[in-house]
């Protein structure tokens, strides 16, 4: 007979949508796997979703994790070279302003009811977002990460599976998903990378200056003078 348990199923009970199985982590019924598909670029993912949307799976809940550098669309933040900290500051209302698109979020993240209107009924990519999300007004870079949650595939670079402070930043749990890694002898590198640190002689000294004023001016010495003497010894 057929399936009723997966999405494909015709005329479903809503008791049988597998999205509510999924929701249901910390209850008795089985958690659906999610599938992390990570890349080494960006590009990468733009040809994996092409081949996906030519396969039998293409209408299957998925996102993509990406930077602001991709996804912001505000007209001030996204020509900044810092857009993170903008980003954060408007969303904090530190200036008094806040962001429009990032209140505009949920007209892109309720993705199920939206993609019949917009084409994104096969799967996308950013570029489709992206321009989406200028026509509604809406932040691509957040709606990205709550469609995380009820997302059966999610599409990232390397580095958002491999460096823990992403993951947390991101809320991936990767326990008892599954984790495919595209082109995987380039993990080496963008595991070093990923705890790798580069700093300039010029930045070593300021530092240095920095400590030595904290130090003399007492201002808690005792945390201050380590980190003072390993500045000196690098320069």
């Amino acid at each position: 007979g057929p399936c009723t348990e997966c999405s494909c199923a015709s005329g479903k009970e809503p008791g049988k949508d597998p999205s509510h199985t999924k929701k249901k982590e910390n209850g008795d019924r089985l958690c659906v796997p999610k599938i992390f598909f990570g890349t080494r670029t960006h590009k990468q993912i733009s040809q994996i979703s092409r081949e996906l949307r030519r396969t039998a799976y293409s209408c299957v809940p998925m996102t993509i994790l990406s930077s602001r550098d991709y996804t912001c669309i505000h007209p001030v933040v996204s020509h900044s070279s810092n857009r993170s900290e903008m980003c954060v500051e408007l969303l904090e209302g530190k200036h008094g302003k806040s962001c429009s698109y990032y209140h505009g979020v949920h007209k892109l993240s309720e993705q199920r009811a939206l993609q019949p209107a917009h084409g994104l009924e096969q799967a996308w990519d950013i570029e489709d977002l992206v321009r989406l999300g200028r026509k509604l007004r809406a932040c691509p870079y957040f709606a990205a990460r709550e469609l995380l949650v009820g997302a059966d595939i999610v599409f990232c670079p390397y580095n958002y599976l491999l460096d823990p402070q992403i993951r947390d930043s991101m809320d991936i749990n990767l326990k008892d998903q599954v984790v495919i890694l595209d082109e995987a002898h380039n993990i080496e590198d963008c595991a070093r990378e990923s705890v790798s640190y580069g700093v300039t002689e010029s930045q070593l000294r300021t530092a240095r200056e920095e400590l030595d004023f904290m130090v003399s001016n007492s201002i808690r010495q005792k945390h201050h003078e380590p980190l003072r003497a390993v500045c000196c010894s690098l320069i």
